[in-house]
């Protein structure tokens, strides 16, 4: 496949997936356990690599979907103006302009097109993106592009799952050895989180608190969340 065309075979694997999928549902305890999870190991890396003032951190999101990371970002503390968003799907982009700030700046379309300069973001935040990114062409040239907009000192804050899902031939997990070989000059602190989604349902039924039990063992986490640092 011509890496170009990895966009529109994107937005069309996109059509198949059902519109309002409850199991991604914030009420559902097994995903309020999970992203309450994820923001706090993120905070953690963020402290870990010297950011103390969000309010001046300049953060890009490749794949924002509706605002929803951008969004918590805000709440966060970090300031409108130093936001910016690159959506590929029409209906999602509409979505985020419609929640966020007018002094975000969103992008819609495909991110190698992006009018993002040289050097100017401290992070780049890349959330279940490459795993919907099934041409391996199409991931590298993203990757170069990514690597381009950050500041030396800067990183790529990545999060995504590392198996396959059988169930579902649309999406590819990316294990950290390919996280790895996309940022080979980045400085990698990892951290494995998420306890497996079809395993978190079935226990919450049982107690909630079953979540983080279950969650103490790595191996049952099939997500990572990453600090790529760019020297």
């Amino acid at each position: 496949m011509n890496p170009l065309d990895e966009p529109y075979a994107i937005a069309k694997r996109y059509t198949r997936r059902a519109p309002h999928d409850d199991r991604y549902s914030f009420l559902r305890p097994d995903v309020c356990l999970g992203v309450q999870e994820r923001q706090r190991v993120m905070l953690q890396l963020l402290r870990q690599h010297g950011v103390t003032d969000l309010a001046a951190l300049r953060l890009l999101e490749v794949g924002c979907g509706t605002g929803g990371n951008l969004l918590e970002f805000l709440r966060l503390g970090c300031e409108p103006q130093h936001l910016t968003g690159i959506e590929l799907l029409p209906d999602r982009y509409a979505q985020a302009r419609h929640v966020l700030p007018a002094a975000v700046r969103l992008q819609q379309g495909d991110a190698l097109l992006a009018d993002v300069p040289h050097a100017s973001h401290d992070v780049v935040l890349i959330s279940t993106v490459f795993s919907s990114v099934l041409d391996t062409d199409f991931q590298q040239r993203l990757a170069a592009a990514i690597w381009r907009w950050l500041r030396p000192g800067g990183a790529v804050l990545w999060y995504d799952f590392t198996y396959n899902n059988p169930r579902n031939p649309d999406v590819r997990g990316v294990p950290l050895r390919r996280v790895q070989a996309l940022f080979p000059q980045g400085r990698i602190t990892a951290r494995r989180v998420t306890l497996a989604p079809p395993l978190a349902r079935v226990l919450v039924r049982v107690h909630p608190a079953l979540y983080g039990l279950f969650n103490c063992v790595p191996w049952l986490r099939t997500h990572i969340l990453c600090w790529i640092e760019k020297p």
